[in-house]
C-alpha cells in the first residue's frame, strides 16, 4: 500500500503494548523537561541565591546601582545552569552515540536514568555552588544518554502512520516534566526554612527512576535486534506483538534491506554521515535543525522565565504562578501537535509556529524596550500584556519547533547513521543550548529589550529555511524516507538523484 508520501504504508494499529513501551521510554524527556523548568525556577529563589550566589542576591533586593536588565548577570549562576548541557555534550559525541548503535536504545535509557538519579542526590545535598555544579553535570551524563536513545526508540517502536504523533510525545513528556518541576518550585518556595529548593533539586530522582527501571523491562527495537542479526522470527513476533496484526513481514523486509545497506554492527556510521554525499541532507538537518530551535529563544524564556519577570518587577510567587501558566499551555499546545501532526503534515506546523513566534517576540521587545528602563519596573497592564505575549509565543513553540525539533530529525536518517546523526542532533542541542543558557543573561543586559529581536530575526532565517529546504515526510515508512530527498528542488542537486539509495 503506498503512503502519502509515495512509500509502502504497513498497517497495523497501537496496541496498549507499544503504547506502554513508548510511555516509559517517553520519561528520558520527563526528566530534560524537569531540568528545564527547576533550573529556572531554583535560579530565582532567595534562599538559593542567597546561600550560592550572595553577589546577584545582593542585586536583586535593591541594588539601585544595578540595571534591572542586568541583576542577574552572573557567569557562575549562568555556569550552574549550563554545566549540565557541557557534560551532556561531552556525553553525546564521545560515548552515548556509541553505546546507543552498538548496544542498543534500551541499555542507554537505562545507563542515563542511572546518571541522572546519581545528580539528582548530589544536587539536592549540595553545601556549596561547586557540589551543585557538580550534581548538574552527573544530570547531563543522564540526559546525554537518554536524548540520544528515547527519540530513536519512539521512532523505531511506533507505528508508521502513528510515528509523528508518538515521538511528538517525547517534547509533551517534557512539558509535563517542566510543569512538574514549576509546580514543585513553586510549593517548595513556601517553606520558610529556606530549603525548599533541595526538594525541587532531589525531586529530579523520580521519573529517573521510573526512566531506569521500566527501562529494564522494556523490549529493544526491531530495528536494532534486526542489527544485532537476532533471529528473523524472533523480531517477527516483537513485530506483531507491536503492530497488532500478523501482516508484518513487508515492514521486516524493509527493515532488513536497510540493514544490509548500514554499516558494520559497532560502527555508529559517523564517518559515512561526514564524508558521503549522499547524506548531505541529513547532515545539514542534523546540524541546522536543533541549532533553530535553540534561536527561537525558548531555552532563554524556559531557563529564566521567573528570572525576566522578576526583571520587570513581579514578585517571586506571582513570578512563579505566572511560568506556571505558560508551562500548562506550552503543554496543551504540545498535546494538540501531537493529534494534528500526522494530519496536516510537519512543514505546516512549522510555518505557522514560526510566524506566531516572529509576531510575539517583536512585540515582547517593543513594549519592553519602550516600558521598561535600567530602573523602576513596568506596570501592572503591561506586565499582564508581556505574560500573555509569552503565552502566544510558547504556543507556537509548542505546535512546531518544541516537538518537530525532536522528530523531524529523528526519523530522516536511514538505519546506516541513525545513531551518529541523532548524535549529531543532540551535541548541536546541547552546544547551543549552552551558548544560550551561558550569555544569555550578559545579553540580556548589554542588549536590553533588543535581544527579542535577535531572537526573532533568527525565526524568520528558520521559517524561510522550512519553506525552501525541508520536504514533507507525513506518512512515509521510516526506512524509505531517503526517497525525499532525490525528489526535492535543492537536495536532488546535492546528492546527485542516481545516488540515492533505493532502500532508505
Amino acid at each position: 500500500m503506498d503512503g502519502a508520501g509515495g512509500g509502502r504504508e504497513y498497517g497495523g494499529r497501537v496496541t496498549a503494548f507499544v503504547a506502554l513501551s513508548c510511555i516509559t521510554a517517553s520519561m528520558g524527556g520527563v526528566i530534560y523537561g524537569y531540568d528545564i523548568g527547576v533550573a529556572g525556577g531554583v535560579s530565582s529563589m532567595e534562599p538559593f541565591l542567597g546561600e550560592f550566589f550572595p553577589d546577584v542576591y545582593r542585586r536583586m533586593k535593591g541594588d539601585s546601582r544595578v540595571s534591572n536588565y542586568c541583576k542577574f548577570d552572573s557567569q557562575l549562576l549562568t555556569l550552574f545552569t549550563s554545566s549540565l548541557y557541557i557534560s551532556g555534550l561531552l556525553t553525546a559525541v564521545l560515548l552515548s552515540s556509541w553505546v546507543t548503535a552498538s548496544c542498543g536504545r534500551r541499555p542507554s535509557m537505562i545507563v542515563g536514568g542511572t546518571a541522572y538519579l546519581a545528580g539528582a542526590a548530589v544536587s539536592g545535598g549540595a553545601v556549596n555552588v561547586y557540589m551543585a555544579i557538580l550534581g548538574r553535570a552527573l544530570l547531563g551524563v543522564g540526559l546525554g544518554f537518554a536524548n540520544q536513545a528515547v527519540p530513536l526508540y519512539l521512532s523505531e517502536m511506533a507505528p508508521t502512520r502513528y510515528r509523528g504523533a508518538f515521538s511528538n510525545g517525547f517534547q509533551f513528556s517534557l512539558c509535563l516534566g517542566d510543569l512538574a518541576a514549576t509546580v514543585t518550585n513553586y510549593g517548595v518556595e513556601k517553606i520558610k526554612a529556606g530549603w525548599g529548593w533541595r526538594l525541587s533539586l532531589a525531586f529530579a530522582g523520580i521519573p529517573a527512576v521510573f526512566l531506569t527501571v521500566g527501562s529494564i523491562f522494556l523490549p529493544e527495537t526491531p530495528n536494532i535486534l534486526v542489527r544485532q542479526g537476532k533471529d528473523r522470527l524472533v523480531v517477527r513476533a516483537l513485530l506483531h506483538k507491536l503492530r497488532g496484526f500478523q501482516a508484518v513481514d513487508q515492514e521486516l523486509d524493509d527493515i532488513i534491506a536497510a540493514n544490509i545497506l548500514a554499516a558494520k554492527p559497532g560502527d555508529n556510521g559517523m564517518h559515512m554521515i561526514l564524508s558521503q554525499r549522499q547524506y548531505r541532507p541529513q547532515l545539514a538537518m542534523a546540524i541546522l535543525i536543533p541549532s533553530f530551535v535553540q534561536l527561537t529563544g525558548i531555552s532563554a524564556i524556559g531557563f529564566y522565565a521567573p528570572v525576566l519577570l522578576r526583571s520587570i518587577g513581579v514578585g517571586e510567587s506571582a513570578s512563579l504562578i505566572s511560568t506556571i501558566i505558560l508551562v500548562l499551555v506550552s503543554s496543551v499546545s504540545t498535546f494538540i501537535s501531537m493529534f494534528t501532526v500526522d494530519r496536516v503534515g510537519r512543514r505546516t506546523l512549522l510555518l505557522i509556529g514560526g510566524i506566531q513566534m516572529i509576531l510575539c517576540e517583536v512585540l515582547i521587545g517593543a513594549i519592553m524596550a519602550i516600558k521598561l528602563g535600567d530602573d523602576g519596573g513596568i506596570n501592572k497592564t503591561y506586565a499582564i500584556i508581556l505574560i500573555f505575549l509569552m503565552g502566544v509565543y510558547v504556543v507556537g513553540f509548542g505546535l512546531s519547533w518544541g516537538p518537530l525539533g525532536w522528530l523531524v530529525p529523528s526519523e530522516i536518517f536511514p538505519l546506516e547513521i541513525r545513531s551518529a546523526g541523532q548524535s549529531i542532533t543532540v551535541a548541536l542541542c546541547f552546544a547551543m543550548t549552552i551558548c544560550i543558557s551561558q550569555f544569555f543573561l550578559t545579553m540580556l543586559c548589554q542588549m536590553k529589550a533588543y535581544l527579542f529581536f535577535f531572537f526573532a530575526g533568527w525565526i524568520v532565517v528558520m521559517t524561510a529555511f522550512v519553506y525552501f529546504f525541508l520536504p514533507e515526510t507525513k506518512g512515509l515508512p521510516i526506512e524509505q524516507i531517503g526517497k525525499v530527498w532525490g525528489k526535492h528542488w535543492f537536495w536532488k542537486k546535492v546528492v546527485g538523484v542516481g545516488e540515492v539509495a533505493v532502500g532508505y
